[in-house]
């Protein structure tokens, strides 16, 4: 958006912490370094937040004896859970090619899925096979679907539909938002309390209710996902503290709160 590389220098400038934190999780923390280089936005990988990398810390702090894991996502997942240590398997490579239903070569902890391009019958069997056996169901994220230039794709919580279908499974632990770990996460890593930070997003089901549930003040920014008259219906979780339509009027309201 137009003024936002600006906007965030101006925050750096004030002595404000600044996180981005993303339900995506197809690629590494390292590729949205460059990708928000690209854009004009240096940042460095502690400042990124990714439905996997608060997935990872969500593991390390309370489900310690999670090591075998079973991952249904893109390369960038894949290698982000065995940089932290977790013996990660493709779903693509755990079942035989001609699977016949009956248990995996492997018992695995834990069955984490995120947004998988490749999504198909053989992953949807493997999956749902390590749940039946036992694996604990993790979900990076519940996104149904996501914008791109040219309308919207299946998200990671159609994938996560499947495999709960066909496991008969119960619903999953979601780490990415609408649930609050990645911005908690955010506060933890930062040692912030949540009445002293700011979400900023455009998304009023995962960014404003994610920040409902952590108890973060929030700005609805209209880049599309949401015009002026539906966010002026919102309630509830949904709705945020103030809306903007832009960086330059989000730069306003910034300079009236810290007055």
């Amino acid at each position: 958006m137009p003024g936002a590389p600006e906007l965030v220098r101006d925050l750096q400038s004030r002595g404000l912490l600044v996180r981005y934190a993303t339900n995506n999780s197809t690629a590494t923390r390292t590729a949205y370094v460059e990708r928000l280089a690209g854009l004009g936005i240096e940042a460095s990988v502690d400042e990124l937040v990714t439905s996997t990398s608060a997935s990872i810390a969500y593991l390390q702090a309370h489900l310690p004896r999670v090591h075998r894991v079973l991952a249904v996502g893109a390369p960038g997942m894949l290698d982000e859970l065995r940089q932290a240590g977790f013996r990660a398997t493709a779903a693509a490579d755990a079942a035989p090619d001609r699977y016949d239903g009956g248990p995996l070569a492997e018992h695995y902890d834990a069955v984490i899925a995120g947004l998988d391009q490749e999504f198909d019958y053989h992953r949807l069997a493997a999956a749902a096979s390590a749940i039946r056996d036992g694996a604990r169901f993790i979900a990076t994220n519940a996104d149904l679907r996501y914008p791109t230039p040219h309308g919207f794709l299946p998200g990671a919580g159609a994938m996560v539909a499947a495999i709960q279908a066909a496991a008969g499974a119960e619903p999953p632990l979601v780490i990415g938002k609408p649930e609050p770990a990645m911005f908690l996460t955010a506060l933890e890593e930062t040692d912030v309390a949540a009445e002293e930070a700011l979400v900023i997003g455009d998304n009023p089901d995962a960014d404003m209710v994610a920040a409902t549930r952590a108890g973060i003040r929030s700005v609805l920014v209209l880049t599309g996902v949401t015009d002026a008259g539906s966010a002026a219906l919102l309630d509830g979780e949904r709705r945020p503290d103030a809306i903007v339509a832009g960086p330059a009027e989000l730069g306003r309201l910034l300079d009236a709160w810290l007055r």
